[in-house]
């Protein structure tokens, strides 16, 4: 039996596995070169940002997005997304599917044009550029194993092998006291809440007897078909909870968002781009993960065989009254489960995105103010994941779609936080400032950067006609089918929070657009050092053309991400 089980994991490694996870692996390939030019003194001299942005688009041939493939009898077989089953790796521990094919995709896009950045504004050459782009490849790679997860341990060795290099790139800038400061509260926030994660993920485990997503659903719905005691359900509503603090904290969702304000205020620009948009994303998806994991059962043949009617015989032992509440129990397994993660996550997302746009108004450091953005917008897209849950029993096409939007969502937001901070960076460069006052006079000091950035700033509202407007919709729309095929009020009440929370941010967003274009220059106002060149206008003008362009065909992308999710709920 023993040599029997090592032949199967070699099987199930090298032969479905391996081939399953060749995106990671070319990722650690460039992390190892990059390192080894590091130490050979005749490769010291070559610019790591160059390897990485290799590494980066040998990644994304490698996870071929368009047309991913899977492993059949007679080798790889090219298919379509929507064909892609979900496929175990590594003996269940992640899983390969449409939808992290997709997430990957997006973390090396944003990845590419995080690195192009980071040379215009030459932000890896006052640092050890080796180090500064291992760090951005380690946390990213951690990021992949977020988005593909499929046990407790990979949840949270993904968070980890995220979070730590994410650290580290807060305190690059050694001489900075506030990058310093902000390091260290981020540093000691994390080590709290992957603290609490790990004992609640304990107590999850404890009670459900596994640690395999799938597995645990199982014995979930097992557990209350069977009534559980109270201590059961107190333990395993404790556990959730106490899960739900270590995401949160990667979301930097309230109460746990103390660490981001001072984070994006002592970092980089771009440091705070890659925090902002690759973290939210991995998160997100890692949301999505558990959420679905716990509150669906997987396609098992077993779980066909068990929906199958009743024969006459078995129908005829029954008791008549009792019959229908009998079915309905067993129909519905896991509509405890389903309650409390649809009521748990829709509270914390409503309170983030209410907290982020109130906050960000008393702010005059641009940073901290798109800081408080960022958690607002956190907020905006939570919202999406109990929608889907809510409608997963009711309508599965109707939570794929929920959870479509909330991919769409984030492509947006990446073009719109990465041009704001793209625009503070090339602003910090130009008058060495981050204050918010002194924008004043950008429409004539830098006209291309401030007309960007007014349209990135409308999109971040969700105003028409910018894209902006189509990620927020979107989860509105998501919203809104759910609440008519549900009559949930709760969902309403999610639906007119959020239209409130946009109203909200549209005076702190339009203030800097305000300050710019109609405020002239003061004797206070930090005078233009050097004149915003070529390269950075047209790098905003690269990433602010999707805003625009997207409106006019965004189906591509929408069919693109449909399709990558048909199978994540089953």
């Amino acid at each position: 039996m023993f040599y029997q089980l090592i032949e199967q994991l070699r099987i199930d490694t090298l032969q479905q596995s391996l081939p399953l996870f060749g995106a990671e692996l070319t990722l650690v390939v460039a992390i190892v070169l990059i390192l080894l030019c590091r130490m050979l003194p005749v490769l010291e001299k070559v610019d790591s940002v160059w390897l990485g942005i290799v590494g980066v688009i040998a990644a994304l041939i490698a996870l071929r997005p368009f047309q991913p493939w899977s492993i059949g009898a007679d080798g790889p077989v090219a298919i379509a997304m929507g064909q892609l089953q979900p496929t175990e790796t590594f003996t269940g521990m992640l899983t390969h599917d449409g939808f992290a094919i997709a997430i990957k995709a997006i973390l090396l896009f944003f990845l590419l044009l995080f690195f192009l950045l980071t040379k215009i504004t030459k932000l890896s050459s006052r640092f050890d550029s080796a180090d500064f782009v291992v760090l951005a490849l380690g946390s990213i790679l951690g990021m992949f194993v977020m988005s593909s997860a499929n046990h407790m341990l990979m949840i949270f060795m993904g968070v980890e092998m995220a979070s730590v290099p994410s650290y580290a790139l807060v305190a690059l800038q050694r001489r900075n006291k506030k990058g310093s400061e902000g390091a260290l509260k981020y540093a000691v926030f994390g080590a709290g809440a992957a603290g609490v994660m790990l004992y609640g993920v304990s107590l999850l485990c404890g009670v459900l007897n596994s640690a395999h997503l799938p597995t645990m659903a199982t014995r979930l719905s097992e557990l209350f078909a069977s009534e559980p005691s109270g201590s059961e359900v107190l333990v395993l509503a404790l556990g959730g909870l106490m899960l739900g603090v270590g995401l949160s904290f990667k979301l930097s969702a309230f109460p746990f968002h103390f660490w981001c304000p001072d984070v994006f205020e002592g970092a980089s620009a771009e440091v705070d781009a890659f925090l902002s948009i690759a973290s939210k994303t991995a998160a997100l998806a890692l949301l999505v993960r558990v959420a679905v994991g716990f509150t669906t059962l997987p396609a098992e043949p077993a779980q066909v065989a068990r929906a199958t009617p009743p024969t006459i015989e078995q129908v005829a032992f029954v008791d008549a009254e009792a019959a229908p509440e009998k079915a309905l129990q067993s129909s519905d397994p896991l509509a405890p489960a389903r309650k409390f993660v649809v009521l748990l996550i829709g509270v914390v997302a409503v309170v983030t995105c209410t907290f982020g746009n109130l906050a960000a108004y008393a702010q005059t450091n641009v940073k901290r103010l798109l800081a408080y953005s960022t958690i607002a917008h956190a907020g905006y897209m939570m919202m999406a994941v109990p929608a889907a849950i809510a409608v997963a029993e009711v309508d599965k096409n109707s939570a794929r779609q929920a959870i479509a939007y909330l991919a769409l969502y984030a492509v947006i937001y990446l073009f719109m936080n990465l041009g704001a901070f793209a625009a503070i960076a090339f602003v910090r460069e130009a008058v060495g400032s981050e204050e918010i006052k002194d924008y004043a006079g950008m429409l004539k000091r830098g006209p291309t950067l401030a007309i960007c950035l007014t349209l990135i700033l409308v999109s971040l509202i969700g105003l028409p006609p910018l894209a902006g407007f189509i990620g927020k919709f979107a989860i509105f729309a998501a919203i809104a089918q759910a609440w008519n095929l549900t009559s949930s009020p709760f969902l309403m009440f999610l639906l007119i929070a959020g239209g409130l929370n946009t109203a909200i941010s549209l005076f702190y967003y339009l203030r800097i657009a305000k300050v710019m274009t109609i405020d002239s220059e003061s004797d206070d106002t930090a005078p233009m050092q050097r004149p915003i060149g070529i390269i950075q206008n047209g790098y905003l003008v690269l990433v602010t053309a999707p805003l625009v362009l997207l409106l006019f065909n965004w189906d591509f992308l929408n069919a693109w991400l449909l399709e990558a999710v048909s199978h994540i709920i089953t």
